[in-house]
This record gives C-alpha cells, structure tokens and sequence, in this order.
C-alpha cells in the first residue's frame, strides 16, 4: 500500500518531470525553428512536429496525474471497504467467542444478540452496495420496471435509517406536498431506487455531526416530474466538491475521514438517476452551511 507521503512524492515527480520535459521541447523546437527559418517547407514540418510533439506531452502529463488520483481513489476504497467489512465481523466473532467461552446471563445475552444482529446488518449492507455499484454501472441490463409510491417508498427509507442509526424520533422529518392523484408515482426499479433514497438519507445523517436534523421532501418538481429532496444542517459542500461529489469513490477529505462508508453511495444515486431517465444534483452554500441532495425522476404516465 502506497503511503500518503509517497503519493505526493510520486505527483510531485510527475508533475515535475512533464513540465521539464515540455520545457526543453520548446526551448529545442523554438531554437530549430529560429535557425532554420530561411527553409519554408522545413519550417512547416518543424511547426507541425512541434504542436504535435507539445500535444503529446501535456496530454501524457495529464494521463499520468490522473492515473495517479485514480489510484489514490481506488487504495482509499480499498481501505474503506476492507474495515467496513472486518469491523463487524472482528465483532461478531469476538461476542461468539465470550457466549461460547463463558457463561452470561439472559439479559447479557439478548443484549449479545442485538449487537451482533446490528453488525451483520452493517456488513449486508456494505457488501449489497458494493454489488449495486457493479450492477447499476453495467451497461446494458435491463430494468424491472413496477410501479412505485415514491413517497411510500421514502417513508420506508426514512423508518429504516432512523431505526438503524438509533435517532430520536423527529430527527428525520418526511414532508409530502400535496399533488395530483397519482403524481408520486413512477415506474422504475424499486430495488433500485429504495437504494438510492437510503444512500441520500444516510449520508444526510453520516454528515450531519452530533445533531442529526434531516428533512426528506416528496414534491413535483414539474408537471412529468417528481423530485425527492434529502437536507441536512451539517458539514456542507463547498463548491469544488460539489464538481467531485459523484464521482466513484470519491469522499469529501475533511471531516469525511470520520465518517464511515465506501465512496459509492452518490455514485450509486446518479447512476440510477440515469438510469430511470432522471438526474441526481447538490445544492449548498458552502462549509457548515449544510446541504440538499435532489433525486428527480419522471412520473409514470397511466
């Protein structure tokens, strides 16, 4: 595993050893081409070799800083994946071991049993996302269209995630606006889309700090569309990682090392916008400011 500071080393040296080698590129072809400027044809040629020579060094340049990131991406995913999938199964294993090793009492023990059911809850939840993110990205696979309540559905997803971050009850507010008859429905995956809902939702509350204050709003963004809106209070995004926040793999760097996951979650929520004809965007002021994540999709037409 490559560390911090040898990743910095390595787009140090790559960044350096492009920019030198464009350098002296332009520095010889400038040379040749002032010396041999009396010869028109050579001159062209020495020109046209030049723009291509200089082309292919900055896009090399560029390839190998994005390689470099990609990498970076890819070993933080690694990381991620690896001790969101050994934390629950040290855990679980560790109360198997005190249940079989000594004797506890009933309460101990039905206490026992709640943690460990909760750690096999987090660890079929990272490895259901992990398949997710490989089936939404196939290109391809067809849809198991059903009609869907979206705001059944988010009502669902807002249960689920209050149950299993343990919140108190008002923490996570659902609104539904009133629309037409049969506004609220769409015709897409339901697997599909509960999962995207349930990522918008956990990381509303991941993020939110020690006050978790999320509001999930079911209402028409138009008159063929119907918008599912996630906000929090917390953290929020600035406006560069409003750029990167979809991005496979990508975490916001601060205070997102705190903050447990794969990087694949807002990958997962554009992925199946798409999918489903839809679009998936943030909105945010900035640091601290918190933030509101939209999943827009199109009604069903019935």
């Amino acid at each position: 595993m490559v560390t911090g500071g040898g990743r910095k080393r390595s787009v140090l040296f790559a960044s350096i050893f492009g920019i030198v080698l464009i350098v002296v590129a332009v520095a010889l072809n400038v040379s040749w081409i002032v010396v041999n400027w009396r010869t028109g044809l050579m001159l062209a040629f020495g020109v046209l070799m030049f723009a291509v020579l200089i082309a292919g060094l900055v896009l090399n340049t560029i390839f190998l800083l994005r390689e470099i990131r990609r990498n970076e991406q890819h070993d933080a995913f690694i990381n991620a994946v690896t001790h969101e999938l050994k934390t629950p199964v040290a855990s679980i294993r560790l109360y198997l071991q005190t249940l079989q090793e000594r004797p506890v009492g009933p309460v101990k023990r039905e206490e026992f049993y709640q943690i460990m059911l909760e750690d096999s809850e987090r660890l079929q939840s990272t490895i259901d996302q992990i398949l997710l993110a490989g089936k939404t990205a196939a290109s391809g696979r067809v849809l198991n269209r059903t009609p869907v309540d979206v705001a059944e559905m988010a009502d669902e997803c807002v249960q689920l995630a209050v149950k299993r971050h343990h919140l108190p009850p008002g923490s996570i507010e659902l609104v539904e606006k009133t629309a037409a008859d049969d506004s609220f429905v769409v015709s897409g995956d339901l697997d599909e889309l509960k999962a995207a809902v349930m990522n918008l939702v956990d990381n509303a509350v991941k993020y939110s700090g020690d006050r978790v204050q999320v509001k999930v709003e079911v209402s028409p963004a138009s008159s063929k569309r119907v918008a599912i809106r996630v906000a929090d209070e917390g953290v929020g995004i600035s406006k560069n990682e409003r750029k990167r926040i979809f991005r496979r793999f990508y975490r916001i760097p601060v205070p997102a090392s705190r903050v447990k996951g794969t990087g694949l979650g807002l990958t997962i929520v554009r992925s199946v916008a798409r999918r489903h004809g839809g679009r998936a965007y943030v909105e945010s002021a900035g640091a601290d400011c918190g933030s509101t994540f939209t999943l827009e999709l199109p009604t069903a037409s019935l």
